[in-house]
């Protein structure tokens, strides 16, 4: 995908997303995500941030002591204190912007989105498909990125293959799965165990920890 693809995709999932937020119940955005520890709240309130400036994060990162997991978390639930009808609003008014976090490449936000919306998505039973074409130039990016995923490291001497495009990333037990389901499996959210197959699956089970809140 080129530039402009990224951020069509990026557009598309976002105005998907707001659409979704805006049919939530209060008992919908109270369920736990795919993230330990965060409510389908605390992950729709952290993709509103997804412009944040750089003084801003600065600022959220030394009240977080220098730590980029607990920075992540700390803003997402001061995000989530506002009322739950402006998380789609946010979301929208980002459609068209190419702003991104500081350091980041254009792939990050597609990732967030891709990831986050099925972190909502699955725990709720909504059925919310990750197109192929995004989904395998995201876990591309997530395979060669190195933190905080580590993809390459934790899935050593596994061969991971797409059923749906032609992608495939590792040697080894062969695990099989669309490029969606393999996206969650790089991204470490154990909910793609049930969407993958062949012989390298069983030896998953030990490898995947808590889902990272990038």
């Amino acid at each position: 995908m080129d530039r402009d693809e990224v951020w069509q995709a990026i557009d598309h999932e976002r105005s998907g997303l707001a659409d979704l937020f805006d049919e939530l119940s209060e008992e919908e955005w109270a369920t736990p995500s795919l993230c330990e520890g965060w409510r389908v709240r605390d992950v729709a309130a952290h993709l509103t941030l997804a412009h944040i400036g750089l003084l801003t994060a600065v600022l959220a990162m030394l009240r977080a002591r220098g730590d980029m997991n607990r920075m992540i978390h700390d803003t997402a639930v001061r995000q989530a204190e506002l009322p739950v009808r402006q998380y789609g609003v946010l979301l929208r008014e980002m459609v068209g912007s190419r702003r991104k976090a500081p350091v980041i490449s254009d792939l990050e936000p597609l990732i967030d989105v891709l990831v986050h919306g099925q972190d909502i998505a699955i725990p709720l039973g909504r059925d919310r498909t990750m197109p192929a074409g995004p989904a395998a130039a995201a876990a591309t990016r997530v395979w060669t990125m190195g933190g905080p995923f580590h993809a390459q490291r934790k899935l050593e001497g596994l061969e991971l293959v797409a059923t749906d495009c032609s992608w495939s990333v590792g040697r080894g037990l062969r695990v099989e799965g669309t490029i969606g389901a393999i996206l969650l499996l790089l991204a470490e959210r154990r909910a793609a165990l049930s969407q993958l197959s062949g012989p390298g699956l069983a030896d998953l089970q030990s490898r995947l920890t808590p889902a990272v809140q990038l």
